[in-house]
């Protein structure tokens, strides 16, 4: 029978690779000493490093952010008297709350927030800044449109925060909100991401009482809370990118912000002629999609709610009811269509409407009158 031979060791030969093994060493080793060869290993940090550091740059650039804006955010102030309903004969007292935020967005003392935080026209307003200066407002423009109010105070020592592009905006790009918490958590950072785009909610705010459509939200997931509407959503650069607006009774985790790019036109404006104009047509709708106007036999379009008395719409012979098709030849195929539309024209310009009822179709001619500002 053959058997395989196994090879014999060679006992030298290792002895000898061994030791060319261990002078090959001690010579790159001294050479990484002496700066002839990279320390390679030196330059891939370990996976936990790696995770370390990612974490600190992040927070580092919220840190970044908060420093370089948080002194132009302000604390919105009421001021009211106050009786004491115990005795009809005392002198009523006044009381000063904060109910709301607002930030700099012009050096000339201008500010933004929204309407519902400064709705009321018979109370005194103020605004009081991080280090706690006190300023008396004395000039708001409200508009109902977009929930926004723009006030002008005299200072001239603020700051303003500059305006990024709303439109640029990714579902999941991180975002900062700054405000006053509740009323009294004043300058409460939170972050986020953006949830989602384009939403639609009713908004309101405890503190007023008032609520109001808004359309084409921005959706956040960082915190915003009662006291903090009207404050900046900054983007990781510190830009503002939106005006928080909202909460969302019942759920959590989930905020609305006004894009900055519809308040960049009215602050614009605003800095410069000291007030706004806008075209108005006084109707009140909801939107009917393609899909619900199949089922329910109707045409796609604005389904009038509401027709504000004395309006360009009123005078136009829109009514409850009628559902405006077209705008300017344009159908209404969104939700935002007829604002888009009256946001490129001028007070005195006409709108041309295309409205259906019962069946049948008509012709209407609008002269947009100029939006109140109340």
């Amino acid at each position: 029978m053959d058997y395989l031979k196994l090879p014999k060791l060679n006992l030298s030969a290792m002895v000898i690779a061994l030791a060319l093994g261990v002078a090959a060493a001690v010579l790159v080793y001294q050479a990484q000493i002496r700066g002839l060869i990279p320390n390679l290993s030196g330059k891939l940090p370990k996976p936990e490093q790696a995770e370390t550091r990612t974490i600190v740059q992040e927070e580092n650039a919220v840190i970044s952010v908060v420093e370089k804006t948080s002194a132009s955010v302000v604390a919105i102030g009421a001021t009211t008297r106050v009786f004491n309903p115990f005795d009809p004969f005392s002198v009523p007292k006044s009381r000063n709350s904060t109910i709301g935020t607002g930030f700099v967005v012009s050096e000339k003392g201008i500010i933004v927030t929204n309407k519902h935080v400064v709705s009321e026209s018979d109370i005194k307003y103020n605004v009081v800044s991080k280090d706690g200066k006190k300023y008396e407002i004395k000039k708001i423009y409200r508009d109902p449109i977009l929930d926004l109010a723009i006030a002008q105070i005299d200072a001239a020592d603020l700051k303003a925060l500059e305006l990024g592009d709303s439109a640029k905006l990714k579902v999941g790009q991180t975002v900062i909100a700054i405000g006053n918490a509740l009323g009294r958590f004043t300058n409460t950072v939170t972050t986020g991401v953006v949830s989602g785009m384009g939403r639609k909610v009713v908004a309101g705010d405890p503190f007023s009482g008032s609520e109001e459509s808004l359309d084409d939200l921005i959706q956040t997931d960082a915190a915003i809370n009662p006291g903090n509407s009207g404050g900046p959503l900054l983007n990781s650069a510190g830009q503002v990118i939106g005006v928080n607006v909202a909460t969302t009774e019942g759920a959590q985790n989930i905020g609305f912000a006004i894009p900055i790019n519809s308040v960049k036109k009215i602050v614009d404006e605003f800095v410069q002629k000291g007030t706004v104009s806008r075209p108005f047509l006084g109707v009140r709708y909801r939107f009917i999609s393609k899909d619900v106007a199949i089922m329910n036999e109707v045409p796609q379009g604005a389904y009038i709610q509401e027709v504000v008395a004395g309006s360009a719409a009123q005078k136009a012979g829109v009514r409850e009811g009628d559902i405006i098709t077209k705008v300017d030849g344009q159908a209404v195929d969104s939700e935002s269509k007829i604002s888009q539309v009256i946001a490129d024209k001028k007070i005195g310009n006409n709108l041309n409407l295309t409205v259906w009822n019962d069946g049948k179709e008509r012709s209407a001619t609008a002269t947009l009158q100029e939006l109140p500002n109340n």
